[in-house]
């Protein structure tokens, strides 16, 4: 694996085995640098193998080619909060240099909680513990930010505040943003690019082409929509019910 300072992704020939069972089958990927991409894929596809490697969790194999920034930042699906440190602790955690605490509440100050920096998580909502997280995964200042269905636990007003702020947060600071999400409408309102992943391989790559902000009414959304819900195998006439 190379480490860059620029903001490139590049994946060549990822396959990764776990005993008999190949989740990822020799994957090639490419992201623009600044780009918001999403990520589909049935449960089993390899979304979260892929994202694992990409963040350096799981450690890529040898006979694969990756090129990743060197500064790259998760927000999970939990929180992961320590119940015992303030907020702002949490938010600096591992920060290296100096004037953590200064950083800290900045980055708490961009995602609506800077009169949250001392407070315990237990008192946070669901929603402000997942700013808490953005926060943490920002104050980093990322090259590469990788989302893990990060807003799937929320209610839906919840969800709809926070992919209003994620997507500002992504305009502010222009880190190539991957979101791995089960839900099509949520990749077709945040991504530039849905992939689509089927058993290990990349089976669509849908650049989108709808101006932002996007809504449910527009023609070109439902009819994208109706093209992600047929490459994940969802019936035609299961989509004309959900419409």
């Amino acid at each position: 694996m190379t480490q860059t300072n620029d903001r490139t992704v590049s994946v060549r020939g990822l396959t990764r085995r776990f005993g008999s069972n190949t989740v990822l089958h020799g994957l090639d990927l490419e992201l623009e640098p600044g780009s918001f991409v999403a990520l589909l894929g049935r449960s089993g596809s390899g979304k979260t193998t892929l994202l694992r490697t990409l963040a350096g969790l799981d450690a890529a194999p040898a006979d694969a080619e990756l090129r990743l920034p060197d500064a790259v930042a998760v927000v999970f699906q939990e929180p992961r909060l320590l119940p015992w440190k303030r907020v702002w602790n949490n938010v600096a955690l591992g920060l290296p240099g100096s004037g953590v605490k200064g950083r800290a509440e900045r980055a708490l100050g961009e995602v609506g909680l800077a009169k949250h920096h001392e407070a315990w998580p237990a008192t946070l909502s669901g929603g402000e513990a997942q700013r808490v997280a953005l926060a943490r995964a920002l104050v980093r200042e990322p090259r590469l930010l990788l989302l893990d269905e990060p807003f799937a636990a929320l209610d839906a007003l919840t969800r709809i505040r926070m992919h209003a702020l994620v997507l500002d947060l992504w305009r502010a600071h222009g880190p190539t943003t991957l979101i791995v999400t089960h839900d099509v409408d949520e990749a077709v309102l945040l991504a530039d690019r849905v992939l689509v992943l089927d058993a290990g391989r990349i089976a669509a790559d849908i650049k989108v082409d709808i101006p932002r902000p996007r809504g449910h009414g527009d023609a070109r959304f439902a009819a994208l929509r109706r093209r992600l819900l047929s490459e994940l195998g969802v019936e035609a006439e299961v989509i004309r019910e959900a419409a």
